[in-house]
């Protein structure tokens, strides 16, 4: 079963389920998932269920809850997961203080973060990312490296604060772009005082 088969509810829907799997270790409620959907009634929940589970995406089981089913879908109910720290708050805007502060620990799938690397879990403020699929209060995975290709979204730290934006550099300046539907956000232009914490791998809804 591909994508392309799924309607944009049906897509949605099915990226909530996966964040509430990597986030919780569980599937979502009818409640959740329609409060998700904006569904006012739970009949409209349970029918989208039911539609996943024709194009072979979720399956219900005996006890009447639900699960991805393995190969249709990527199955993070069944992925091997690690634990990743959620280490505070990181600016999408101006940057804030980072504060190393660790907050509680996420099972993330091994698909996403690979055993081999450390990572890192920060909750985004503000919109200068939301052309990148990072928006206010998302929490955004990051692999720790102090080293990014032009194009990367990065953790970038300056002066003790921390924010999130695309690294480009052109020989001795490293430029921090912006990447928002607003205007108001700048490029932030440097030559010292910058170190690179990680790489953006990818972020999700908080739940």
């Amino acid at each position: 079963m591909i994508d392309h088969e799924l309607t944009k509810n049906e897509s949605k829907a099915l990226r909530h389920i996966r964040n509430i799997l990597i986030h919780r270790g569980q599937f979502p409620s009818i409640r959740e998932l329609s409060s998700a959907m904006g569904y006012d009634s739970h009949n409209s929940a349970v029918f989208l269920l039911n539609k996943l589970a024709c194009k072979g995406y979720i399956k219900r089981k005996s006890d009447g809850s639900y699960q991805l089913i393995k190969n249709a879908a990527c199955d993070e109910s069944r992925a091997q997961t690690i634990d990743v720290p959620l280490v505070g708050t990181v600016a999408c805007g101006t940057p804030i203080l980072a504060v190393e502060n660790i907050e509680g620990m996420f099972p993330i799938s091994t698909r996403l973060a690979k055993p081999s690397n450390r990572y890192f879990l920060l909750r985004a403020q503000g919109n200068s990312m939301n052309k990148r699929g990072i928006n206010d209060g998302d929490m955004v995975l990051v692999r720790q490296q102090n080293s990014a290709k032009n194009g990367d979204m990065v953790v970038a730290l300056i002066d003790d604060d921390a924010t999130i934006k695309e690294y480009h550099k052109s020989r001795d300046t490293i430029v921090l772009l912006p990447r928002s539907t607003e205007k108001d956000h700048k490029p932030i232009v440097l030559t010292d005082d910058f170190l690179v914490q990680g790489v953006v791998i990818t972020s999700f809804q908080e739940v």
